[in-house]
């Protein structure tokens, strides 16, 4: 398949601040002729603190996001946290993203699979990559073969992560798309009231990931990130990730080289 990005800000904070990104990552798209699926969440369910921005509803997050689609003819994603959302979100959600957290909900997989859209599976980070393949299984057996994998990280004790790049080599052998996450692997989770991060490295290892031949890259970005209501320790600015993107397709470029010499 076409190498990918998935991009854009962690959680809905107004419908301005996710045209405004969007219609720059549409652009950005155009310019390096290469897809970008637009990503932002209805609501962040898993915040550290009770006291921390959730999002929009889930009504209100859709009415937002079909603009995005019909504004930039964009396929887009967000994320699910219930069995029931899956249904509200198909027909405008062209991937559904199963968190991390709750990557062996059997309930949530189900229903996001009979939705009949991509269901793109985080790993947990308290899981091995090869049981990853009892969630593709949960997928498949309820009748969709559009599943993704994406990792973000392995905890390394304490609120903080690590990435195994042994792992998404693991997960290709599976046989289903392998996404890389360069920003949430970032996290310190749980260091603070709400999780820090390292941003700064996660173009470096995006870079790693596009050397292996993931199919695609997913970027949390805004256009301050030190503002955004959400994950503000671990996301790019757009700026940071316009000057990335020459570098990952080079390193995209040269794996595909060395793949069709195997």
């Amino acid at each position: 398949m076409e190498n990918f990005f998935i991009a854009g800000p962690c959680v809905i904070e107004s419908e301005k601040i996710v045209l405004t990104i969007a219609e720059k990552l549409k652009r950005l798209s155009e310019k390096f002729n290469i897809e970008i699926i637009f990503k932002a969440s209805f609501d962040k369910a898993n915040r550290s603190s009770i006291d921390s921005y959730r999002g929009v509803s889930i009504y209100k997050g859709m009415e937002i996001l079909a603009k995005v689609k019909e504004t930039f003819n964009v396929r887009l994603t967000t994320d699910i946290h219930l069995p029931d959302q899956a249904d509200i979100v198909k027909d405008t959600i062209d991937v559904i993203q199963i968190p991390a957290f709750l990557c062996r909900q059997t309930d949530l997989l189900v229903a996001a699979a009979k939705t009949k859209r991509i269901v793109n599976i985080k790993k947990g980070q308290f899981m091995a990559p090869w049981d990853m393949k009892y969630a593709i299984e949960k997928v498949a057996n309820s009748g969709n073969n559009n599943i993704w994998l994406t990792e973000r990280g392995s905890s390394f004790g304490y609120n903080n992560l690590v990435v195994d790049f042994r792992g998404m080599l693991i997960m290709k052998e599976l046989g289903i798309p392998v996404i890389y996450d360069a920003t949430h692997s970032m996290q310190l989770p749980g260091s603070a009231k709400s999780s820090l991060g390292t941003p700064q490295y996660a173009q470096i290892l995006a870079k790693a990931a596009a050397s292996i031949g993931v199919d695609g890259l997913f970027f949390e970005t805004h256009i301050n990130p030190k503002e955004a209501l959400s994950d503000a320790s671990n996301m790019i600015s757009l700026d940071e990730f316009e000057n990335a993107i020459p570098e990952i397709l080079e390193h995209w470029h040269i794996s595909k080289k060395y793949e069709a010499h195997l």
